[in-house]
């Protein structure tokens, strides 16, 4: 199928950055959110994002102009009904993934692809609520949406060739890879990544580094751009705890244990950068570890 108009359900972090992508590979986008206020923010942060690329030369002002103006809101649900494509990018707790699709399904086109954008919930299980599992598929994004190759494409038990063949064909058209993922827990990113960042908390943990020696370590040491609990303050620590608690539930093997430190920040309040203080405290000019 032609895929033309896309629908994204919420507005946060991987909602715009998904937005943006669409609107500059030529497709037409209503965002969706419940907060008006969330909605101009994100509309207000493509738009930065964009200009950013602008003065890079990585795109053109009129490229930009042309997909800003593709861009549209709504605060309605239903109006992203009839959309040929719909991406839920709804925080990471399966219950409120399920009420969106239930709310959406008596507005939708019989044609309509339901995709969500979970790193680590079951597809197959998400689509067996709604009246299209067959249309159903998992369309993970990775964050930053805007400089991020991979697309992680996930199939349920009973998504369809037509259905897989149409996203794919959708993540040619951004520039980015796809990689085939079976529906397992976290698929494959997740799957290797949050137990490593598991690691380093329970790392913290025991006392075999501080904060500081642990990311000093794994970036000089193991080449990495980021340090394990820099990119989990990045993530957030709620998501990630939430992904950890899949693979534990999912597979039942206590190697995906999430670490009690880790528990801990959660349940301060302390998330990472979007709440300003995780392992590191972020409210100074200069990030400083918090142990």
């Amino acid at each position: 199928m032609d895929i033309q108009k896309i629908g994204i359900v919420g507005a946060g972090q991987m909602g715009n950055g998904i937005a943006h992508v669409m609107s500059l590979a030529g497709y037409d986008v209503l965002l969706n959110d419940i907060s008006a206020e969330a909605l101009a923010a994100a509309v207000a942060l493509i738009d930065q994002n964009m200009e950013r690329q602008v003065s890079r030369d990585k795109i053109s002002a009129d490229d930009k102009a042309i997909a800003m103006a593709r861009i549209s809101t709504t605060q309605e649900l239903s109006e992203i009904g009839p959309s040929d494509l719909i991406i839920e990018a709804a925080t990471e707790k399966e219950p409120i993934k399920q009420q969106i699709f239930d709310a959406l399904l008596p507005h939708l086109e019989p044609h309509t692809i339901l995709t969500s954008n979970t790193s680590s919930i079951s597809i197959t299980r998400l689509a067996s609520r709604t009246d299209r599992p067959e249309k159903f598929m998992g369309f993970h994004f990775m964050n930053p949406v805007p400089i991020m190759q991979l697309v992680e494409l996930i199939r349920g038990i009973a998504t369809d060739a037509p259905t897989y063949d149409a996203c794919k064909k959708v993540v040619d058209k951004l520039g980015k890879t796809a990689a085939s993922a079976e529906d397992f827990p976290a698929f494959i990113v997740n799957r290797i990544l949050m137990p490593m960042i598991n690691e380093a908390v329970y790392t913290l943990y025991e006392g075999v580094g501080n904060v500081q020696s642990i990311d000093s370590s794994m970036k000089l040491g193991a080449n990495h751009p980021m340090g394990p609990l820099e990119l989990a303050d990045f993530i957030g620590l709620d998501t990630c705890l939430a992904i950890m608690n899949v693979l534990h539930d999912g597979l039942a093997d206590t190697k995906y244990r999430p670490c009690p430190l880790l528990t801990k920040y959660v349940e301060a309040g302390w998330l990472g950068r979007k709440t300003q203080r995780g392992f590191y405290d972020y409210r100074g000019d200069v990030p400083i570890p918090t142990r």
